[in-house]
C-alpha cells in the first residue's frame, strides 16, 4: 500500500522513519527535489534497481543518475572527480547541475550501465539529502514518471494513481517547480572527463552560466 506523507512547511526535515525502512528494504519513494520530483530507490540493491527500471518502463543499460547527501561524496561514487568537475561543484552545489563522471567500480551495472559513468548532484532541497545519507551517501535521482511521461505533477492523488500501489511512500512538498523559462525540465546535465567539459543537456541553469565558469584559453 501506498502512504502519502504531507511535508509540513518549515518541517522539511521531519520524515517519517518509515520512510528510511521502506528505503532500506528495497523500497521505491516518491521524494521532491528543487527540480522534478525523484524516484528514489538504494542504488546499492539490485532488486530495488529492478524495480525502479520496471515501474518506469526505463530501458536497462541507461544510466541512472544519484543524487548526494553532500559534495564529499563524490569521490565515493565516481571513480576520478577532475579539477573541471570540482569547480563546477563549487560554484553550482547544492543546486540543479547533474556532472557525469568515470564511474567507480563498486557501483553496481544498472546504474553505471554500459559506459560505466555516473550522474551526480547535489540537490538544494533536504529531503534528497536525507534520503540519500540514510543510504549511505546516495539516492537514485531519475524522475518520478513513467518514461516518455511528462514529469511535473501538481496534487499528490495523481502520482498515487500513475504508480497505484507500486511505491511505498510519496512524499508531497508541493506542486513541481514551474522551471526557467526557456530551459528544459529537471537539471543541467554535463559530463567532465580528463578534464573536458561537455554540455549534454539545458535544463534549471542555463548553458551561458557554466560555460562562463569555466577557465578562458
Amino acid at each position: 500500500m501506498t502512504q502519502l506523507f504531507r511535508i509540513a512547511a518549515g518541517a522539511r526535515g521531519l520524515l517519517p522513519p518509515g520512510v528510511f525502512r521502506s528505503l532500506r528494504s528495497g523500497g521505491l519513494v516518491v521524494f521532491p527535489t528543487d527540480t522534478l520530483y525523484g524516484l528514489g530507490a538504494d542504488p546499492g540493491s539490485a532488486a530495488a534497481l529492478e524495480a525502479l527500471f520496471s515501474l518506469k518502463g526505463r530501458e536497462e543499460g541507461k544510466p541512472v543518475p544519484l543524487l548526494l547527501d553532500s559534495a564529499e561524496r563524490a569521490w565515493a561514487f565516481a571513480a576520478e572527480v577532475p579539477e573541471a568537475a570540482r569547480r563546477l561543484m563549487e560554484r553550482f552545489w547544492p543546486g540543479a547541475l547533474t556532472i557525469v563522471l568515470p564511474a567507480s567500480p563498486r557501483l553496481l551495472p544498472a546504474v553505471a550501465g554500459p559506459g560505466r559513468t555516473v550522474g551526480l548532484r547535489v540537490p538544494d532541497h533536504p529531503v534528497p539529502r536525507a534520503l540519500a545519507k540514510a543510504l549511505g551517501g546516495a539516492v537514485t535521482g531519475t524522475s518520478a514518471n513513467r518514461s516518455g511521461s511528462p514529469a511535473r505533477w501538481q496534487e499528490p492523488e495523481a502520482i498515487a494513481r500513475e504508480f497505484a500501489g507500486r511505491v511505498e511512500w510519496i512524499l508531497w512538498d508541493g506542486p513541481s517547480p514551474a522551471g526557467r523559462e526557456g530551459g528544459g525540465p529537471g537539471s543541467t546535465v554535463v559530463s567532465v572527463e580528463n578534464d573536458r567539459l561537455c554540455l549534454l543537456r539545458e535544463g534549471e541553469i542555463p548553458f551561458r552560466s557554466i560555460t562562463d565558469h569555466q577557465p578562458k584559453g
